[in-house]
């Protein structure tokens, strides 16, 4: 019987130790967990804080389905505090205590980023990263009477909280320090249609620098190189970082992007060590450069990668695209693939195409409109990136991904058989037009 020890039980730590489970159920697999959430949904905290979703709902499966059902080993708020080569060191509710393993899973994920400034222990003063964080604002959010929110930073997070406040009637203020939203994911076309979304029911300030939150007991307003905003509750959301700190202590190869290297197999740089999940790096499926792109549906796909290969099968991770989607009210914005910077920076002889369309025909009610920027390699025609705003997208955003891992080029998508019905789509498919735009 081998010992398999995984720390972290979110999404990646739960997919790991269920597939080793499944392919050893005699194996003693253990999970730690630093909260009292597992198999926890991140994703939904900022649909929690808008009263949209319960709380609870953000476990996946509770604690009880992992013991009763799967027989894993799992302790909750349970912190590892020193990893070590064959056993690591856990502070639990009755004190430290050591556990020996064979197989060791780094699946403990990522962090907000500290923001070095004034003020950020002041009370009203929030993250939004796990589900203790939606608790804790909603539990404010009824002690305090909360009129003026500020959201500091501008990626997928942050508009999606502003969204929550701008839902149920908050002075929403959306500060970021770069020039535009969504900088490192969205090239500006699309951007620019999501400011102009924004700027509709938020105060949208950018290039500004936040300076200190302000406050005597809680927060009171938050001042940047520009200007002071009222701010009766405060969310920093200026990004994440992989938690590296207890794979350093076992030597751990750390990656470029800053997470733990791994390779296909979820291997890291020591024998038997594995890392799932957001504290791991892995290769983008069109570059083949090591990247660090933190989304749910890889780092399941990671852990389930992990605990075959644990449990002595093979199988490979082939990387990621960064497919990824969101909206801020009723503009849904995603993309896959490489944006034009990006494709430029790769070496590609890039071609590009910027659309707008209409989701369904014009004689039908209900349609939506909708941007699309096609990215492709000028020399070979295969789609290397797509963007999309607008309504309807998931669709377009997906059958993209496909298409790009598929490597088809613009021709081969212009002739994709796509279904076409008035209530659905319009005859000429906006990713249809795109490929036609692009050319081939």
């Amino acid at each position: 019987m081998k010992r398999v020890v995984i720390i972290g039980g979110g999404a990646a730590g739960m997919s790991t130790a269920s597939r080793v489970k499944k392919l050893k159920p005699e194996w003693d697999v253990k999970v730690f967990e630093a909260t009292e959430w597992v198999s926890h949904a991140p994703c939904g905290v900022p649909y929690v804080v808008e009263g949209i979703s319960p709380k609870e709902k953000l476990m996946h499966y509770p604690p009880e389905f992992f013991i009763k059902k799967r027989g894993i080993d799992l302790h909750l708020n349970a912190k590892v505090i020193e990893v070590e080569q064959g056993n690591i060191v856990v502070q639990e509710s009755d004190g430290e205590h050591k556990y020996e393993w064979d197989y060791l899973v780094f699946a403990n994920g990522a962090s907000p980023k500290a923001l070095p400034i004034e003020g950020v222990d002041l009370n009203g003063v929030f993250t939004a990263d796990l589900p203790p964080d939606a608790v804790a604002i909603q539990e404010y959010m009824q002690k305090n009477e909360i009129k003026d929110v500020v959201v500091i930073g501008t990626g997928y997070i942050a508009l999606e909280m502003a969204e929550a406040f701008v839902a149920q009637g908050k002075n929403v203020t959306l500060i970021g320090r770069s020039e535009r939203v969504l900088r490192k994911t969205f090239d500006k076309e699309i951007t620019d249609v999501v400011e102009e979304k924004l700027r509709e029911h938020l105060n949208l300030k950018l290039n500004e620098h936040t300076r200190e939150i302000i406050g005597e007991e809680k927060v009171e307003k938050v001042a940047t190189d520009k200007g002071e905003y009222k701010a009766d509750l405060v969310i920093i959301a200026t990004g994440i970082k992989p938690n590296v700190e207890l794979a350093k202590q076992l030597g751990v190869k750390i990656g470029e992007t800053g997470a733990i290297w791994t390779n296909e197999r979820m291997q890291t740089s020591v024998e038997n060590v594995y890392a799932a999940g957001d504290v791991a790096e892995t290769k983008h499926f069109i570059t083949g450069r090591r990247v660090w792109l933190p989304l749910a549906p890889a780092g399941n796909k990671m852990g389930y990668v992990a605990g075959t290969n644990i449990a002595g099968l093979s199988l490979e991770f082939p990387g990621v695209l960064g497919t990824s989607i969101t909206k801020f009210m009723d503009l849904e914005i995603g993309k896959t693939g490489l944006t034009e910077s990006e494709a430029k920076e790769a070496g590609y002889n890039v071609e590009t195409a910027f659309i707008k369309a209409g989701t369904k025909p014009h004689y039908y009610p209900g349609g939506k409109r909708i941007w699309l920027k096609g990215v492709i390699d000028g020399d070979t025609k295969k789609l290397l990136g797509v963007q999309v705003a607008g309504g309807e997208i998931l669709a377009r955003v997906d059958t993209a991904a496909v298409a790009i891992q598929a490597g088809l080029t613009t021709k081969d998508i212009f002739f994709a058989d796509l279904a076409y019905a008035p209530p659905f789509a319009p005859v000429w498919d906006p990713l249809i037009v795109l490929a036609r735009v692009l050319k081939f």
